[in-house]
């Protein structure tokens, strides 16, 4: 497949046959004209993603032609060239919307660098505006390094197409704002976008969650519930942390994504419904398979288009970036118009590891916001208040002279607290996630002081 389709419009023969040969060589598909009225032919009939016009053509002026161009629905991208050129010209047209302006004779090296510059910025255009539907979605999609731009080009692949797609990344990435991204490009917009998380729904009420439920199916259904399938209907539906969905209803879910049909708990009646999954997923599901703990022929079902997002630590020329943005949030939300990162709290940021990922810097960006005492924050504020955020001790779980009954203690706690955080609080998703039976996490919970925002308050008996 051709780079990108380019039409080169100039009056020298010898300049056309160099710039086809050269361009062609590149992977370019090249179209040639030698004056205006043969370049607004091959322009009515064909589109173009850039064009090389030079500015004095036999039939007309090529400013002029840039200027009709840009009125047109197609108003493709255009560089300028002349061999007369000056800094009044160059000026006038880049003021008309011309992206650069070459001076002949042409470098041909320059000119391939110019080229490629000039489409990739065109097609980062293109590509924002097709996602600003999306706009206030996209905070953690945010980044210029190679794997934001490969992820956001990947986004919008999946959002053109109505296959399931596959969320996975750490926890922190942003796999709930691709979701909605997703959903937001697509032609499902207008439509619902329902989320459920699978992690954070006991597993003897998800059912009635996903398909709904008549009056008296179960004790407490006192009237008709819609679930988020027939909510869904005609949109998507988020399944955040996928992997953790029990056995028995990834069977019924591979059913309903296999026959695009439910039915509610308690009723008989068949609904057809029309909806587009995402599902996310910060486990390997591939090795869940493998351990039966979770379905292959779900799991084929629902990677039918993998989307697999990078950890912070793999795009580190991304921290500023995304610093940069969470701050003038932080400040605009939190009343304090005058902080700003000096260039050591930007390097100190680089340094971190994050392992809460883009999560974790959005959250100690506006810590800084609101508990630096002064407006200038330093390498050193950053790791004072950084450390402040974690769980873990500064130094590792070793201290000596610290018992180990009491460092085990401490791990413990640092591990229970990470598991309800991450279900949720919900103690029947934590207990399964960490395979111990329920009645004894809820003693471990106890005996630790935690607590949990869950409302399966009753343990399993012994």
């Amino acid at each position: 497949m051709a780079r990108g389709q380019v039409l080169v419009v100039d009056d020298e023969p010898s300049i056309l046959s160099t710039l086809k040969k050269a361009l062609s060589l590149e992977g370019y598909a090249v179209d040639v004209a030698g004056g205006i009225g043969v370049a607004e032919e091959r322009l009515a009939k064909k589109s173009f993603d850039m064009v090389l016009l030079d500015v004095a053509l036999p039939d007309g002026d090529g400013i002029g032609l840039l200027q009709r161009l840009r009125k047109t629905a197609a108003e493709p991208p255009v560089i300028m060239m002349s061999g007369h050129a000056t800094i009044d010209l160059a000026v006038r047209a880049t003021k008309l919307g011309a992206l650069d302006f070459l001076e002949k004779p042409l470098s041909t090296d320059r000119l391939l660098v110019v080229l490629d510059n000039c489409l990739r910025l065109v097609r980062a255009e293109a590509e924002a505006r097709e996602l600003r539907g999306a706009a206030g979605y996209l905070d953690e999609l945010l980044g210029d390094s190679r794997a934001m731009r490969d992820l956001r080009e990947r986004v919008l692949r999946a959002a053109r197409s109505n296959a399931s797609v596959l969320v996975m990344g750490e926890r922190g990435t942003g796999k709930e704002l691709v979701a909605r991204a997703v959903h937001r490009a697509s032609s499902r917009a207008e439509a619902p976008l329902e989320r459920l998380n699978c992690a954070a729904v006991p597993a003897e009420l998800i059912e009635s969650e996903l398909f709904g439920h008549e009056a008296g199916a179960f004790t407490g259904a006192t009237r008709q519930r819609r679930g988020k399938f027939e909510r869904a209907h005609g949109g998507t539906l988020f399944l955040d942390e996928v992997g953790d969905m029990p056995l028995a209803m990834q069977a019924k879910l591979l059913r309903v994504l296999q026959e695009r049909e439910i039915e509610r708990v308690g009723g008989s009646e068949t609904l057809n419904v029309d909806v587009r999954v995402v599902a996310a997923t910060n486990r390997d599901l591939a090795a869940a398979t493998a351990s039966g703990a979770f379905r292959p022929d779900l799991f084929d079902r629902l990677n039918v288009v993998p989307l697999e997002l990078p950890p912070l630590r793999a795009r580190r020329d991304d921290i500023v970036l995304l610093a940069d943005h969470f701050l003038t949030t932080a400040k605009r939300e939190n009343g304090r118009p005058g902080v700003e990162l000096t260039p050591s709290a930007r390097a100190a940021l680089e340094a971190l590891p994050f392992p809460g990922n883009v999560r974790e810097l959005r959250n100690l960006v506006e810590r800084l916001v609101i508990l630096n005492p002064d407006d200038a924050v330093t390498g050193a504020d950053v790791e004072r208040l950084a450390g402040m955020g974690s769980t873990r001790p500064a130094n590792g779980l070793y201290r000596s002279g610290v018992p180990f009954r009491v460092l085990a203690e401490e791990a413990e706690r640092t591990i229970l607290e990470e598991a309800l955080s991450h279900h949720g609080g919900q103690m029947a998703a934590t207990a399964r996630g960490l395979s111990l039976e329920r009645s004894h996490l809820y003693k471990k919970a106890k005996a630790l002081g935690l607590r949990a925002a869950s409302t399966d308050t009753t343990p399993d008996e012994d």
